[in-house]
Parts: structure tokens; C-alpha cells; sequence
């Protein structure tokens, strides 16, 4: 997994999100599901690339805040982000959300 941050103009950051094939294989579609969409798992759609199974999106941020995300694979599995910025506790007692700090 990984995230690109590239910083563009008028205060604003573009990152892109990446599951990489080894974790991503296994799986048919995922979704990146996060505070920025109100946590839809419908909203962001990950494309998947069939070479290799990977997954990648990408969004454009206002810089100065974070964001907390997790991915949503195949309608049933949560994944964090292993290069995310830090976790942090979720609702759910024993859960952790993934933060991207721009």
C-alpha cells in the first residue's frame, strides 16, 4: 500500500492512494471510504488495474487539515493503510482509522 502527496496551488494537495498487488490481488473492487465522503464505501471507487491486481485513486485535499480513511474491499473487508500518517481509535472499541495530515 501507499500514498502520494503532491502539493498543487491555491492550498491545495493531491494524493494518491494505492493498494498494491500483493494485498490487492485477492480482491474484485475496493474503495477508499473516509471522513472527506462521509464514510460512503460507494463514493469512491477504486480502479484495478488487471495487470497486476493493484488498486489506485486519486483526490484532491485542502492542505492544513487531516483526514481519516480506511479502504473497503469486496463490500465486506476494512484495511488500513500501513504508510498513512498515524492511526487513530475509531468508534468501534478495538478499531483504528488510518490519517493522512496535509
Amino acid at each position: 500500500m501507499s500514498i502520494k502527496k503532491t502539493q498543487l496551488k491555491q492550498n491545495k494537495c493531491k494524493v494518491n492512494f494505492a493498494i498494491s498487488s500483493v494485498d490487492g490481488k485477492e480482491f474484485a473492487e475496493a474503495s477508499l471510504v473516509g471522513e472527506f465522503n462521509n464514510w460512503d464505501v460507494n463514493a469512491d471507487k477504486m480502479k484495478k488495474l488487471k495487470k497486476d491486481g493493484s488498486f489506485s485513486i486519486q483526490k484532491t485535499f485542502e492542505m492544513g487539515k487531516e483526514y481519516q480513511f480506511k479502504y473497503f474491499l469486496d463490500g465486506k473487508v476494512w484495511m488500513n493503510e500501513s504508510e498513512a500518517d498515524k492511526q487513530v481509535t475509531s468508534g468501534y472499541v478495538g478499531y483504528e482509522n488510518s490519517v493522512i495530515s496535509l
